[in-house]
């Protein structure tokens, strides 16, 4: 029988990643003494990995396929096969992005100013990639972390990721420029996606995840409406194409079912029902597959 080794990222990714499994259709059972997660599908065999290391195990083939970011398969360098982005952090489903930051004090103003100063960060490659593009010679330090708090006593500048920048602006920092914007991304082993059965299986995997993004910030809504009042309730009604409508039993009364966005329902309801809309109700999505 055929299984699917999947890597999950271990991490600040862990938990956001355990919930959209969650939402898909997918139920992961995290141990923390083992780095074997339980998961309710008899055709997956999961295993937990650093984000960082999740690109160099899939491309040799200990995993056939794991989440990590982009970031991260372009530090490494690793030669996978990048099935689909999945734009979802640690927070939310904003992009992240990799800056050069420095203190806000300090005299540097632009990566020139850093010709012979000392870089920290966790992604050297990408940074020494970065410095050579804009003729810099600087030294580069792999940091093990807490890397906000190295400057300036240990270091002139860092490369760090960040989702806010709330933590570089509680640490002094100011950031002088963008390297990198990345996301999550579902890699594949290149053998294994050759493979009829592990590549449909991954192609359902981004599928159901692909909709349960999607769902990550709607809602759906369902009313029942008098035809006479039908088109100022469609005029003030969003929805991702045209809403459904339905007739009732009473054939002057029609069902609208629709998605929209969950931050405009607040502003919403109250159109509605000033539209004549009745038994309003609002529902939460797991996925939206288009």
């Amino acid at each position: 029988m055929s299984r699917l080794k999947l890597g999950i990222p271990k991490g600040s990714l862990q938990e956001s990643t355990i919930e959209l499994f969650a939402k898909a259709g997918w139920r992961l059972q995290i141990n923390s003494r083992s780095y074997y997660p339980g998961i309710d599908d008899p055709d997956i065999d999961c295993m937990m990995v650093r984000a960082q290391e999740m690109a160099r195990y899939v491309e040799n083939g200990a995993l056939d396929a794991g989440l990590t970011g982009k970031d991260w398969i372009q530090e490494t360098g690793a030669d996978v096969e990048e099935v689909s982005e999945l734009v979802y952090s640690k927070t939310g489903l904003g992009r992240v992005r990799w800056v050069l930051a420095v203190a806000e004090d300090s005299d540097i103003q632009s990566v020139r100013d850093l010709e012979g100063k000392v870089i920290a960060t966790e992604a050297v490659k990408m940074t020494e990639k970065y410095l050579a593009r804009h003729g810099v010679n600087a030294r580069v330090e792999f940091s093990w972390g807490a890397t906000e708090v190295k400057v300036p006593q240990l270091a002139d500048a860092i490369v760090e990721v960040t989702e806010t920048g709330s933590s570089l602006r509680a640490n002094h920092l100011r950031v002088l420029d963008t390297l990198l914007e990345s996301a999550t991304c579902f890699i594949a082993n290149r053998a294994a996606w050759k493979d009829p059965w592990k590549r449909e299986k991954i192609e359902n995997l981004v599928l159901l995840l692909h909709g349960a993004i999607q769902a990550y910030d709607r809602v759906g809504l369902m009313m029942n409406v008098r035809r006479e009042d039908l088109d100022q309730v469609l005029a003030a009604l969003p929805a991702l194409r045209n809403p459904t409508v339905a007739q009732l039993s009473d054939p002057e009364w029609v069902a609208i079912n629709t998605i929209i966005e969950e931050k405009t329902v607040r502003a919403l309801i109250p159109k509605l029902k000033a539209a004549r809309a009745e038994g309003i109700v609002e529902y939460p999505l797991n996925k939206v597959v288009y």
